[in-house]
């Protein structure tokens, strides 16, 4: 009868052993499904994530690459010296546009390109009243003609960047928004731009002439003048205006396309 309960007891004792092991197994194995699927679900979002995030950049890279080769410096001497200033390629005969405050008095007309070479560069005309002027180039091989967007499509707070060669710094990307659309800016006595672009993406000296683009990398102004702190007598920090691209239309076909003779 002794022998019996001692049976008896392990008999128990071992049914609650097994009993227990398979729940802590079934425990283990539930908690390992769980943190596997959850990983899954973080990794997954992540990802996503990170390729939206990726997508604006690679457009605005795409947008910088399309313009670059079409943006010049053009260094000009002048009877008071030195000016500097940036242009942009605007059709295959090698015409350019640029400001008139850049080219205004000058003897010589140097363009350098934007993979370094230099070509010399004649005047073609001004439409000073607008601060615009071309200056031509003899074609060369892989020239790139820049995109001439619609500015009567921008729209407040829309992107842009700036490409230039501030302080002479070639080749100078600056991003920004539209910060305002149709201002009417005095540069001088003579000199009023009308609709003009207001913009926060910087612009130095040597940025004048340059492009403003949207983020397809068409031209939509030419970067001109910074606003200047009346109180400080310095530029103000983030309030630029550039020329837009319906005005520069109107300019080149006063400045370029003459009656034939």
């Amino acid at each position: 009868m002794r022998t019996g309960s001692i049976f008896l007891l392990t008999v128990v004792l071992m049914a609650i052993f097994g009993v227990g092991l398979f729940a802590g197994w079934q425990y283990a194995g539930g908690s390992v499904a769980t943190t596997t699927t959850t990983h899954s679900t973080t990794s997954s979002g992540s990802s996503n994530v990170t390729v939206s995030s990726t997508l604006p950049q690679t457009q605005r890279e795409t947008a910088i690459e399309k313009i670059k080769p079409s943006v010049v410096e053009l260094d000009v001497t002048t009877n008071q010296g030195q000016q500097l200033g940036s242009g942009v390629i605007i059709d295959k005969n090698g015409d350019i546009i640029t400001n008139n405050h850049v080219v205004d008095g000058a003897q010589t007309i140097k363009v350098v390109l934007y993979d370094g070479r230099s070509m010399t560069a004649q005047l073609v005309g001004t439409a000073a009243q607008d601060d615009l002027a071309v200056v031509h180039v003899q074609p060369f091989a892989k020239m790139v003609v820049a995109t001439i967007g619609d500015s009567t499509r921008l729209t407040v707070g829309q992107n842009v960047l700036a490409v230039g060669n501030p302080l002479g710094i070639t080749e100078t990307v600056t991003s920004g928004i539209i910060s305002a659309l149709n201002r009417s800016v005095s540069e001088s006595n003579t000199v009023t731009i009308n609709n003009a672009i207001q913009t926060d993406a910087a612009i130095n000296p040597g940025n004048s002439g340059g492009a403003l683009i949207n983020e397809q990398g068409e031209l939509i102004g030419i970067p001109t003048l910074t606003a200047i702190n009346t109180e400080s007598n310095t530029p103000a920090n983030g309030v630029g205006f550039a020329i837009p691209s319906s005005l520069v239309k109107t300019a080149l076909s006063q400045i370029i396309q003459q009656p034939a003779q």
